[in-house]
C-alpha cells in the first residue's frame, strides 16, 4: 500500500469532555448551550475524565491528531487523569489549565492567582506538559491577567485565552471595563509571541492590529464556532496581517482535521467571493505547525496517507494536497509515525 509521510495535526484546542454532547439539541443559542455544558462539567470524576478522554484522545489520532492542547477547567485531579489519558492513548499532551477567578460554577474556580500558579507548579513537577490558559476576560479580572501575562513571560510558558467568540461576551466587557476583550488583554501584558487567542470570531480591525503588533497568533475552531452559532473568522483579515494561524477540535463535535482545514477555507471564500484564498499547501502547514507553534512544541509525531484511499483514486501526485483538503476525510490517514 503506497503511502504518503506528512507532519501529524496538531488539535491546538480541545475540550475533550464535551465530546460526550454531540448530537444533542442544547437550546437556542450559544448561552443556552453553556448551560448544557456546565451541568455536564459539574458531574465529572477523575475516572470519568480518564475514560472519556482516552477515547476521544484515540478518535484524535485515528483523525490524524498527534497532538492535542487541552484546555482543561474541571478541576486539579481531573487535570491529572486528563495527562494520564495522553499517556493511554499515546498523544502529545500540552494541558493548557485554566484560570478562573469568577463565574461559571465552583468546581472551575481558583480563590486567588497565588492558588491557580501553585496548582500549575505542582502539574509541571507531576510531569504534565503544561501552558497558563486564563479562560476569558469574563472569568479572569485584570488584575489576574497582568499576574499570569508576568508569569508566563517569566517561565516562558504559552497562554491561550478564548476571546471575542460572541457579541454579547463584547458588550459585556464594554460595558465592564470600556474595552473590547483583546484590547483589555493588550493592557494587561498578555499579547506576545506565545499567545494564542481562541476563536477572534468578532475581533475588531483595531483588535487584529493589537495581535499582529504582538506576535499573537489565533487558533480558529470552524466546525464548533458552526455548531455554536458563532458567526464566520475573519480570514483576509488575519491574512492581510500575517497573523499565525492554527485549528482546534474545540467542542469536538466532529473530529477531522481535514474537515476543520477545509471549512476555514470555505469560510475565506465565501467572505472573499473568489476561490483559492489559503493555498492548500499553507492549510496543511496550519493544521500541523501552526498549531505546534501555538502549544510551544518541538516534536510531534508523522502521519501517513493512503494513496490507495478511494478518495485519491486517479488524483496525480501535485494534486494531493488539495485533494487532502478538500476531498477526503479523516479515514484517508492510516498510521501515526514515530515522534520526529
Amino acid at each position: 500500500m503506497p503511502a504518503l509521510s506528512l507532519p501529524g495535526f496538531v488539535n491546538a484546542h480541545s475540550h475533550a469532555f464535551q465530546r460526550a454532547m454531540r448530537g444533542r439539541e442544547e437550546g437556542g443559542d450559544f448561552w443556552a448551550w453553556r448551560e448544557a455544558m456546565l451541568a455536564e462539567a459539574d458531574g465529572l470524576s477523575p475516572e470519568r475524565v480518564r475514560g472519556l478522554y482516552a477515547a476521544v484522545y484515540r478518535e484524535m489520532l485515528a483523525a490524524g491528531f498527534t497532538a492535542v492542547g487541552e484546555f482543561h477547567y474541571v478541576g486539579f485531579e481531573e487535570a491529572l487523569a486528563a495527562a494520564e489519558a495522553a499517556t493511554e492513548a499515546a498523544i502529545e499532551l500540552r494541558l493548557l489549565y485554566a484560570a478562573y477567578g469568577q463565574g461559571g460554577i465552583p468546581r472551575f474556580r481558583q480563590e486567588s492567582v497565588t492558588e491557580y500558579l501553585q496548582a500549575v507548579e505542582r502539574l509541571a513537577e507531576s510531569g504534565v506538559p503544561v501552558g497558563l490558559a486564563p479562560h476569558s476576560v469574563r472569568a479572569c479580572p485584570p488584575a489576574w491577567l497582568a499576574e499570569l501575562a508576568r508569569y508566563a513571560d517569566r517561565e516562558g510558558l504559552v497562554l491561550h485565552v478564548h476571546a471575542d467568540e460572541q457579541p454579547r461576551e463584547i458588550a459585556e466587557c464594554l460595558a465592564e471595563h470600556g474595552k473590547r476583550p483583546i484590547e483589555l488583554l493588550a493592557d494587561a501584558g498578555c499579547l506576545g509571541p506565545r499567545t494564542t487567542i481562541v476563536h477572534a470570531t468578532h475581533a475588531s480591525d483595531g483588535e487584529l492590529d493589537l495581535l499582529a503588533a504582538a506576535g499573537a497568533g489565533v487558533c480558529v475552531c470552524p466546525t464548533t464556532e458552526a455548531n455554536l452559532g458563532d458567526g464566520f473568522v475573519p480570514v483576509e483579515r488575519l491574512l492581510e496581517r500575517g497573523i499565525r494561524l492554527s485549528i482546534g477540535s474545540d467542542s469536538n463535535v466532529r473530529i477531522d482535521p481535514l474537515e476543520e482545514l477545509r471549512e476555514l477555507e470555505g469560510i475565506a471564500r465565501r467572505q472573499a467571493l473568489r476561490r483559492n484564498v489559503i493555498a492548500p499547501a499553507e492549510l496543511l502547514r496550519i493544521g500541523s505547525e501552526g498549531g505546534a507553534l501555538a502549544l510551544g512544541l518541538g516534536k510531534w509525531a508523522e502521519i501517513e496517507i493512503d494513496l490507495d484511499h478511494r478518495s485519491l483514486d486517479g488524483v496525480a501526485p501535485d494534486a494531493i494536497p488539495g485533494a487532502l483538503v478538500f476531498g477526503c476525510a479523516a479515514d484517508v490517514v492510516t498510521h501515526r509515525g514515530p515522534s520526529g
